[in-house]
């Protein structure tokens, strides 16, 4: 004999991704805006900024910006002091800015009704977006990314994470944000380099999802090259669309097999790891997409003038299309344990997508070593021609 009880219940996210020109101007009312339409009568909510030390060195007048804009609006009471902490993989490669951001949550008593806010690049608002989420079980998170990948990529999603085990984003949630606020202001001190490897995820979710942004991109590539702060807006929204368009699909929290969105990433991942996050995020993506798309090219999907468009994109965008780690020796070279690592991220069951044509993806269950070798020696020849 058995018995047992069933409950089932549903919970809806709802957030906004707002778009913006000097979110802490005393003029521009949108962040207060939103605090105060939140605000609970008899509750004193209270907000804490984790700011990236880069984002504080470039902006040095951004600490007492936001100082002067909590004088002037005081829906809520910001806590005393504003939290450094270093950007890009350090802070999420070390458990100790984790537990540094939840022990200040605590110190500054934030609580489910307050907020924590988050100001820099992907990595500081995936450490802190893990920090809220744990701490009291859910503190509201707000977003204010401040480069172009983690303002049209993951800045915008709903997950948060931190490397563990020499693993990329192996302890994290599914956690959305309460809003997330793009300035481009931020986008005007970034370097050539930084401005560059935030386009490589909007190419790739047009290789997937937007045959006519992928146009659009070739199109503007020059314009986009030589930093006109209007297009890279343009590029930003609408890659940052379709990423919702994609959340709200069906299967936001991945409890499935697929991960359409990281198409290129298999190999990404594995080579930020091997070059010691020497190799960028968005640099490891760029030539990722290259390795998948001529790749889908030798099996056939897709045709050799699609394949070289793809790679006259990254190339014009000044993108490197390969890496000395990206070659392929044999079954045993390092770069194909990303391989295992997307297996086994995902139940044991490989699922990578690949193209079908510029603006559609499709899962394939299987991945042949030789024939990526061969793409490898393709890219590998055509990035000599390049030099």
């Amino acid at each position: 004999m058995h018995d047992y009880l069933e409950q089932s219940f549903s919970v809806k996210f709802e957030y906004r991704v707002h778009f913006t020109s000097g979110l802490f101007d005393i003029t521009n009312t949108l962040l207060n805006d939103f605090l105060n339409d939140r605000k609970i009568e008899g509750i004193q909510q209270k907000i804490l900024f984790v700011l990236d030390e880069g984002v504080a060195k470039s902006h040095p007048n951004l600490v007492d910006k936001i100082n002067a804009y909590f004088d002037h609006f005081s829906t809520v009471k910001l806590a005393e002091n504003i939290v450094l902490v270093p950007g890009g993989e350090k802070v999420k490669n070390h458990s100790y800015y984790n537990e540094f951001i939840i022990n200040t949550i605590n110190d500054y008593g934030i609580d489910r009704h307050s907020y924590l806010a988050a100001i820099g690049g992907g990595s500081v608002l995936d450490t802190a977006g893990l920090s809220a989420a744990v701490a009291h079980r859910g503190v509201k998170h707000i977003r204010i990314p401040t480069t172009v990948l983690s303002q049209n990529d993951s800045g915008v999603g709903v997950k948060n994470g931190v490397n563990f085990k020499s693993k990329k984003n192996f302890m994290g949630t599914f956690a959305p944000p309460a809003a997330v606020f793009n300035d481009d202001q931020f986008l005007t001190t970034l370097t050539d380099r930084d401005w560059r490897s935030g386009m490589s995820e909007a190419i790739k979710v047009a290789l997937i999802k937007d045959g006519d942004f992928f146009n659009w991109l070739e199109t503007n590539a020059t314009d986009l090259s030589a930093r006109d702060l209007p297009t890279m807006n343009y590029l930003i929204k609408r890659c940052a669309a379709r990423h919702l368009e994609h959340i709200r699909s069906g299967d936001p929290f991945e409890t499935g097999s697929a991960r359409p969105l990281d198409f290129g990433h298999w190999s990404a991942h594995k080579l930020e790891q091997l070059t010691n996050f020497e190799v960028t995020h968005g640099e490891a993506v760029a030539m990722g997409i290259a390795l998948d798309s001529v790749y889908s090219g030798l099996k056939g999907n897709i045709s050799e003038d699609e394949v070289r468009r793809i790679i006259d994109l990254l190339l014009r965008l000044g993108f490197a299309i390969t890496h000395p780690l990206m070659e392929l020796q044999d079954e045993s070279s390092p770069l194909l344990l990303g391989l295992n690592e997307f297996r086994e991220h995902l139940g044991g069951r490989l699922t990578i997508t690949l193209l079908t044509a510029i603006g559609k993806g499709q899962e394939v269950n299987e991945m042949d070593w030789l024939l990526l070798k061969k793409a490898s020696e393709k890219l590998k020849a055509l990035d000599a021609k390049v030099a």
